[in-house]
């Protein structure tokens, strides 16, 4: 986890930068549009990737910090060592479904690069969106492996 842990942080940071570049850019676009008649062309196209780039950015933190949703009505009862190991049969899943969606979003990046497909407006190439977010979608499913195999450590289910 030491060299997991700093990764998923920097990811989730990059979301945020990323996060705050298009809302002050919509925040200019808005203000723009209302006072003085001029837009930003686009904009909301590049909110579009942005967002999608940003939601596969925060999930290596996510799954590192546990902050998927637990629903654990029928588990209350359980023990302890049974919701241990219920959490890293979770953590399993997770990692495969990740490893496949990773697998998934290389295929599909390529298939946008190889059509040269873009944006309605911009053209912006969307195979860039697919590029930035294959890294932090094979982090998670690395992160949620190793939990389902080592265990979560110290801290406390929330």
């Amino acid at each position: 986890m030491r060299v997991l842990e700093p990764l998923a942080k920097l990811c989730a940071v990059a979301a945020g930068l990323l996060l705050t570049a298009i809302t002050l850019m919509t925040c200019a676009s808005l203000i723009g549009r209302n006072t003085v008649g001029i837009t930003l062309v686009g904009d909301f196209e590049l909110t579009g990737v942005a967002a999608g780039a940003a939601i596969a950015m925060f999930m290596p933190w996510c799954q590192l910090r546990r902050g998927n949703i637990i629903v654990d009505f029928f588990t209350t009862r359980a023990s302890e060592r049974t919701n241990a190991a219920l959490d890293r049969f979770g953590a399993l899943l997770l990692g495969a479904a990740m490893a496949l969606l990773s697998w998934r979003t290389v295929l599909g990046g390529i298939n946008a690069f190889e059509s040269q497909s873009g944006t309605m407006m911009l053209g912006f190439p969307v195979w860039v969106v697919y590029a930035c977010m294959v890294p932090p979608l094979v982090l998670t499913a690395v992160i949620g492996l190793w939990q389902a195999v080592l265990g979560f450590g110290p801290e406390v289910r929330e």
